[in-house]
């Protein structure tokens, strides 16, 4: 039996070097997803510290359940671009969905590179909507959706387009890039996208920014709505695109 491909995250880490023994800062960190990740892939020996500003995010990453022979985070509330001094330097600084909500994101990497230890890594995940969504056929109801998120991440000033800038801010932030990716996430008929759940989670800013109503969501019926538009057609559905970036401190 063939085995499951792993996903674009861990093998973004995985190719980048983030291993036994390292010590790694996921900055942005939320929950605790990449945290935890991380705290498999540099083991007993290696440590973990996932950093963000919202405390509840930051509770709910403190109470999963650690893994035999993985790191155990620690979760700090702090700003990205004002580090406690205390954290000290580390192998490698992780983000994901992270720079496209920063304001300066050359500034960001340049305050971030100062707790790098010389020859560090840093290695983050983007998403890009500069092509996205895509498909040949009519998916009216997906596109819909994928203009609710659009339009929601828009008014929380992120950068759609972070993707295709994201080598020119590495380099302009004194890094020197080692591997730059791409990578379409594609749906077709027999894999579906959990694209209702991702509006489910994001429902309360959808709501707030007032890019659509309860009601126009639909949100108790959405995904079996979207998967019956799926089956409907035999074509292929992009949604996103995930851009992966890593450099080294010179």
């Amino acid at each position: 039996m063939a085995l499951a491909k792993a996903d674009f995250t861990t093998r973004l880490l995985v190719d980048a070097g983030i291993g036994p023994g390292m010590r790694v800062l996921d900055v942005g960190c939320g929950s605790g997803d990449v945290s935890w990740l991380l705290a498999g892939l540099v083991g007993e020996d290696g440590a973990v510290v996932g950093i963000d500003r919202a405390a509840g995010a930051l509770e709910v990453a403190r109470q999963r359940e650690s893994r035999k022979g993985a790191a155990l985070p620690e979760f700090v509330a702090a700003e990205l671009c004002a580090l406690p001094a205390p954290l000290g330097l580390f192998d490698a600084i992780v983000g994901r969905r992270v720079l496209m909500y920063q304001a300066d994101p050359v500034k960001a990497l340049r305050a971030l590179a100062r707790c790098l230890l010389p020859g560090g890594l840093m290695i983050f995940q983007e998403h890009d909507g500069s092509l996205a969504p895509a498909s040949q056929a009519s998916f009216p109801l997906h596109h819909k959706a994928q203009q609710w998120l659009r339009r929601m991440l828009a008014h929380e000033g992120a950068d759609l387009n972070i993707g295709f800038n994201l080598h020119r801010l590495f380099s302009e932030a004194a890094l020197m890039v080692e591997d730059l990716r791409a990578e379409c996430l594609v749906q077709t008929p027999d894999d579906a996208y959990p694209l209702g759940e991702i509006i489910r989670a994001c429902l309360p800013r959808i709501i707030a920014h007032g890019v659509a109503t309860a009601r126009q969501v639909g949100i108790d019926t959405l995904q079996a709505r979207l998967d019956a538009e799926r089956l409907r057609s035999q074509d292929i559905y992009i949604g996103d695109i995930a851009f992966g970036i890593c450099a080294r401190k010179r």
